[in-house]
């Protein structure tokens, strides 16, 4: 099993979207790249602790490969966008990947520059080495799957995750 992890907004929409790929063991989200331990989802929101809303993936490399996951993730957000996604504005909405060896360094660039040309703006995306993953409060785990019809799923979450679909759906268990 292989360890990466995303950031890209609300990490609602990046869990919803990855958790169903093939060869996704799982999908977890939490907390990466702030200076406060076992930060909670309101320190967060606060702004103050530098944590990124994020999702670890445990994958198998077997079954899946990390340009396929990447690819995914680049559908689930717009990776242009400093500090935010569409409505929700904050460092924690920002789009970062944190990667476990040089190996997915390497794919996580080779990715970005591939990106890029289809993009109208350039790709704000930060990769940075791996960091303490702090998970979230129970309550935010599975979240879409819990509450498809909550707002905030209906309107934001869902579209992503049917974009995701419609352009990978092979990927899908």
């Amino acid at each position: 099993m292989e360890e990466i992890v995303l950031g890209g907004g609300c990490f609602w929409c990046i869990e919803g979207g990855i958790s169903g790929l093939r060869g996704v063991e799982s999908a977890t989200s939490g907390y990466s790249g702030g200076h406060v331990s076992n930060p909670s989802y309101e320190q967060v929101c606060a702004k103050k602790t530098g944590h990124a809303e994020v999702v670890k993936v445990v994958y198998d490399p077997q079954k899946i490969d990390l340009r396929s996951i990447l690819r995914v993730f680049f559908t689930l957000h717009d990776p242009t966008q400093v500090d935010r996604q569409g409505n929700d504005v904050g460092p924690q909405y920002r789009s970062c990947i944190f990667y476990s060896n040089p190996g997915q360094q390497e794919i996580i660039l080779d990715e970005i520059k591939s990106i890029q040309p289809d993009l109208a703006s350039p790709v704000a995306t930060t990769v940075e080495p791996a960091q303490v993953f702090w998970p979230a409060e129970d309550y935010h785990h599975d979240y879409f799957e819990r509450n498809p019809n909550q707002p905030y799923c209906s309107f934001v979450v869902a579209p992503k995750i049917s974009k995701a679909l419609r352009s990978f759906g092979h990927l899908y268990e």
